[in-house]
């Protein structure tokens, strides 16, 4: 699994992003996949988490705002970031897991197998 993270920018708040992340290899429907974000000085925190054929899971500072959808056609997983925040300001990684852990692991960075390299998302205020 070779993870390509992309689609990340500079936007000011309230603006919208959509972040993409595929694979050349293996097909990503059979994975959990999940986003991560990292800013300046601070530790890697989970954002968003997809179980396949199950309920997404989300960190309470961007429910009802980011959305995490698969294309199983071009095998990618997509986050939609809508009303962005300067707070959102971060590093965003996606993540494989190997089939469907129980959902109070999908928070674990040491869940996950494989890792993107990383897309930038700038929010100015």
């Amino acid at each position: 699994v070779q993870l390509q993270a992309s689609g990340g920018g500079l936007v000011q708040a309230g603006d919208s992003l959509r972040l993409s992340c595929a694979d050349s290899g293996r097909t990503l429907n059979t994975y959990t996949m999940a986003w991560f974000r990292q800013a300046p000085g601070k530790e890697r925190e989970f954002v968003a988490a997809s179980r396949p054929g199950r309920d997404t899971t989300y960190l309470q500072a961007v429910k009802g705002r980011f959305t995490v959808s698969r294309d199983n056609a071009k095998n990618t997983v997509n986050l939609q970031m809508n009303s962005l925040k300067p707070e959102d300001t971060a590093v965003y990684y996606c993540a494989a897991a190997r089939g469907s852990p129980i959902s109070s692991s999908l928070r674990m960075k040491n869940l996950y197998d494989y890792w993107g390299q990383g897309t930038q998302v700038t929010v100015s205020s």
